[in-house]
């Protein structure tokens, strides 16, 4: 498995395949309306994770191109200014006029909400931008959009203006190649900050050519002249293998399954290593549906099923051995399933779980069989697997004592643990928890908070690295159990969001080396472990001030180091500084202290003990001044990766990566 560095496919080239494409195959549902006024309705918000969408929107048309079997090239370009640029070599949007309206058909495929060619099945068998507003969408919240299209042999342009056509469809043009290509700034005016991520984009579009053998992406960064090209002609073999590298296997081959029932496409391909952890990917017609469904839960079932079956037949397991469980099963295992179907139901415009019915039986019978089968040929895999499950459920019952004591004082109210200083009101909507760490800032955030919403739990150093753990070590760390405890809503599979006794979990450390790995590995034990708090908006980061400028009696507290120099005007001497921000300006030396210039005095806060309590409160603690960070999960690949690499047993890719990054940090504290 490599990722494809081949530049020589052509864009006039693309494969054939027999079907019809014309205006027919565009339905129009009803019109553009409200999407500037709301676009958080259609984009999920207005922050990184939208900006990113509107890209995913448009190369997912391309991508139904290549699903459908006309596209096998897909360019992206993230120009100097911000705008973003896709071309495919597919068919190219009809540009006749449509029996909707009689406009081109491409200007309503881009100016009419639901219109599109996924509605019907006319166009597409199978495709991931189902809702048929994502272009459209796209051209709403664009400043401006050119979309160029070749096809019959001509080329034909337009251009939009905040979803308005401001031309007409150009006359043809004699064209050598064939396909749409789609050029479009986002509207600065709705996006709170225009900046697109390489790094996200690379792994959305890796995901994409790993589940579309044969499906070139190529990507270019203007802004610093980075390229990337993703071509997989392993599939979802190469895609486990991928997340798999590294990691240790219990047997040679990742087993795969690819094949099609019911009208369902299902391809299933998973390994299992040497790891505590389980890491299931899914999707459903190339949308990363991170929250699972029904194509997981027949994952499961099956799994479940076929490894007891073969195990008790090859007598692993024995006569008087009790079935092993899906949980047993769940430790060391990576997986990816991928399902492709006609009429998917997402929960919710973003898309993160599958909710036909029908599939959960569907890839229950498919896996089921294609296991046994499997099995049959690979004799040598059932050992392993069964071993390390019957090993796991050892675990996991040694670990249940102790989760059933966290369990019960959660559940009684009786055995809160003593470093939790709680809040006096019980409705869990309006409460907060800071988890700080030392008695020192616990003593401060204690004193300060607002004792009616606000409860502190002080932790005793550094909690222990659950990506290297296994559960039962895990609950008997005192710092891990006391945060379950103080939570109440249970961990994995017993976690119950109706039992969190905080609607806001807030962790809030020094502003240092030794605060960031704290917050690491509080955030690796969430993402793990209770990772409902992540995608429910309950976990946030505290942002605590830096520096506290006082010139003459007026005092401001500044977050970052562009505040303090705007703010203070300080001159900052030459042995005083260190290498430069982004920006080109010099940065306060971190180490400074305690430092008077004229009259501008500056303090350096090194941690949150330095602060007085009311100092806590008026900067970090108070709801109208404070500054928090919501958690959010964007890419739960990306995310797996670099937890696995920062908190993982492997010391070289944590290596590189920290090399890779180093020109990124800012605010260092040593």
């Amino acid at each position: 498995m490599s990722e494809s560095t081949n530049e020589n496919i052509n864009l006039n080239e693309a494969p054939q395949a027999a079907a019809e494409y014309g205006a027919g195959s565009i339905q129009v549902l009803e019109g553009l309306e409200a999407v500037r006024k709301r676009p958080g309705m259609y984009i999920g918000d207005t922050g990184a994770r939208g900006l990113h969408h509107l890209v995913y929107e448009v190369v997912d048309n391309a991508v139904d191109e290549a699903i459908g079997g006309f596209c096998d090239r897909i360019d992206v370009v993230v120009h100097k200014d911000e705008s973003i640029s896709v071309r495919d070599n597919g068919r190219g949007i009809p540009t006749d006029p449509h029996p909707y309206n009689g406009r081109p058909t491409s200007e309503v495929v881009l100016t009419i909400l639901h219109a599109g060619g996924k509605f019907g099945g006319g166009a597409y068998k199978v495709s991931g931008g189902l809702h048929g507003v994502g272009v459209s969408v796209v051209n709403a919240l664009a400043e401006w959009l050119e979309i160029t299209i070749a096809r019959d042999g001509v080329e034909r342009r337009q251009r939009f203006e905040r979803g308005i056509p401001v031309t007409e469809l150009s006359e043809p043009v004699p064209a050598d190649w064939r396909g749409t290509r789609i050029h479009y700034m986002p509207d600065a005016t709705i996006f709170e900050d225009v900046v697109h991520s390489l790094d996200t984009l690379k792994s959305r579009f890796r995901e994409i050519a790993f589940l579309t053998p044969g499906l070139h992406i190529a990507i270019e960064d203007e802004r610093n002249g980075e390229k990337k090209d993703y071509r997989f002609d392993g599939g979802i073999r190469a895609f486990v293998e991928y997340l798999d590298r590294g990691k240790a296997a219990l047997y040679t081959q990742p087993t795969v399954l690819s094949g099609e029932r019911d009208g369902v496409g299902v391809d299933v391909g998973f390994q299992y290593n040497d790891t505590y952890l389980e890491r299931v990917f899914s999707f459903a017609n190339l949308i990363h549906t991170i929250e699972g469904g029904t194509h997981v839960s027949g994952l499961r079932t099956a799994m479940t099923r076929a490894v007891n079956e073969v195990a008790r037949t090859s007598k692993v397991l024995k006569e008087k051995d009790e079935n092993l469980s899906g949980d047993d099963l769940k430790e060391g295992l990576t997986c990816v399933i991928s399902v492709k179907l006609a009429n998917p139901q997402f929960e919710g415009q973003t898309k993160t779980k599958l909710g036909n019915s029908e599939v959960k039986g569907i890839v229950d019978s498919f896996v089921y069989e294609g296991l046994l089968a499997w099995f049959e040929d690979n004799p040598d895999a059932v050992r392993p697997i069964v071993e390390k499950a019957i090993r796991a459920r050892q675990a996991r019952d040694a670990a249940k004592r102790a989760r059933e004591l966290v369990r019960k004082g959660a559940m009684t109210g009786m055995s809160l643990p003593g470093k939790l200083a709680d809040c006096s009101s019980r409705t869990p909507e309006n409460t907060e928890l800071y988890i700080v760490e030392g008695d020192s800032a616990g003593g401060s955030a204690k004193q300060g908070r607002d004792r009616t919403f606000q409860a502190i739990l002080a932790l005793r150093g550094k909690i222990l690295n659950v990506e290297k753990a296994r559960l039962d070590k895990m609950l008997g760390n005192n710092e891990i159990r006391t945060i379950i405890q103080a939570l109440g809503c249970g961990i994995g599979n017993e976690f119950d969001a109706q039992k969190l006794r905080y609607h806001k979990i807030i962790i809030m450390t020094d502003a240092d080396v030794d605060g960031a790995h704290i917050s690491t590995l509080l955030l690796t034990f969430f993402y793990r472990h209770m990772p409902e708090l992540i995608s429910s908006g309950y976990l946030y980061l505290a942002q605590p001030p830096l520096y506290r400028v006082q010139k003459g009696k007026r005092v401001n507290y500044c977050y970052t180091e562009k505040e303090l120099r705007g703010f203070a005007d300080v001159e900052v001497e030459p042995s005083e500084t260190v290498e430069a921000a982004d920006d080109g300006a010099p940065q306060v030396n971190a180490g400074i202290g305690t430092k008077s210039k004229g009259n501008v005095h500056i303090q350096r806060y090194k941690g949150l003990g330095e602060m007085n309590p009311a100092q806590l409160w008026e900067t970090t603690m108070d709801p109208e001044r404070r500054v928090l960070k919501r958690v959010e999960l964007d890419d739960d690949v990306l995310a797996d990766e670099y937890f696995d690499i920062l908190m993982g047993d492997k010391v070289e890719p944590r290596r590189d990566f920290i090399t890779s990054q180093a020109h990124a940090v800012k605010n260092l504290d040593v």
